[in-house]
């Protein structure tokens, strides 16, 4: 998946370790989702309490709000190891059955992406959530059998940014399902100064909450506009984070005070002037902006929707009233112009 944004592009390597590097370990660090940390939390102890592997969660929700972070917690509350993988990686059934042959009891096995799993390593995962086994053909023609192979008890998590795409087979395998939601503005700004004490940075209050206001409501953005912050303030600020300091940094990184970044501004643009507010299909507007057309509807287009600026409707995507105003573009006469 390619992104041309600053912001929402996906992490490369030492955006991966410096994600990593500030992720909790314990429930009780996990900010925000209360919800999903209340039903965590009682899974997890009942499953101590009986000694048993607790039962397989699904997590579902927008990239970057901490799906891949909560398997982690889940691993550690439990005193397990963890074994990862994600949907596009598994190619053949010999890529699971390999992992699943070396899992322990009560380890926890986390499947990243799962809604992006071949049809058919899907299925063989049917029996293993359910029952535990794993049942492989052996042989071809008269002569194939079916052969299984009994496996310990895991604990099963996995992560998706698109539950619609899951079968119900599937969904139906997992006892716990939990949705994240994005951030408010609050609780983003305590996981900003929370990661800026961890980094060593020097960061004020209002500082942290003008870049949550700006993280999208979601922490993994939050977490590289504040790197990002910090290199502007080690050059012009003598490494201290303030309100000026911060608010210079995202504007010169051209993020706005929504957070939107220059690709939500360009499809946006694409839409309210170039086609004068919609209908206009997923396809153009990526061929447009140069931009791939599941990057956009995974990674934009909600937020967008979320902000009320854009509609998905059955003929195409459409500009709200509320974008049009937010953009300072108005229709007259059918036309359209800058205020």
């Amino acid at each position: 998946m390619r992104s041309g944004g600053m912001v929402s592009r996906a992490p490369q390597e030492d955006e991966r370790q410096f994600e990593a590097a500030l992720r909790p370990t314990r429930l009780d660090d996990f900010a925000g989702q209360p919800h999903v940390r209340e039903q965590l939390a009682i899974a997890i102890q009942a499953a101590k309490q009986r000694g048993e592997a607790m039962d397989h969660v699904l997590l579902c929700g927008p990239p970057g709000l901490g799906k891949t972070t909560l398997a982690g917690i889940i691993a550690h509350e439990l005193s397990a190891p963890i074994d990862q993988t994600a949907g596009p990686v598994l190619q053949k059934k010999l890529d699971l059955t390999g992992i699943l042959t070396n899992l322990r009891p009560r380890q926890v096995f986390f499947i990243d992406e799962i809604h992006r799993l071949l049809p058919d390593i899907e299925e063989l995962l049917y029996s293993v959530l359910e029952d535990f086994r794993v049942d492989l053909l052996v042989g071809t023609g008269p002569g194939a059998r079916i052969h299984s192979i009994a496996l310990p008890r895991f604990t099963g998590v996995g992560a998706t940014t698109q539950l619609s795409l899951l079968s119900a087979p599937l969904r139906g395998r997992f006892g716990i399902v939990l949705r994240l939601d994005p951030y408010d503005e609050d609780t983003l700004a305590r996981i900003v100064e929370r990661s800026a004490k961890l980094l060593g940075i020097e960061i004020t209050h209002e500082a942290a909450l003008e870049i949550a206001k700006r993280g999208r409501g979601t922490p993994r953005v939050a977490n590289r506009l504040l790197r990002r912050v910090r290199d502007y303030a080690q050059v012009r600020a003598e490494g201290h984070i303030d309100y000026a300091v911060a608010q210079a940094a995202l504007d010169l990184l051209k993020v706005d005070r929504h957070g939107l970044d220059e690709i939500d501004q360009k499809i946006m643009t694409t839409i309210l002037v170039k086609y004068g507010g919609g209908p206009v299909g997923l396809n153009t507007i990526a061929a447009s902006i140069d931009e791939q057309p599941d990057t956009i509807e995974e990674v934009y287009e909600p937020y967008l929707m979320q902000l009320g600026f854009l509609d998905r409707t059955p003929r195409g995507r459409v500009a709200t009233g509320t974008a049009f105003d937010y953009f300072g573009i108005a229709r007259r006469g059918g036309q359209l112009s800058f205020t």
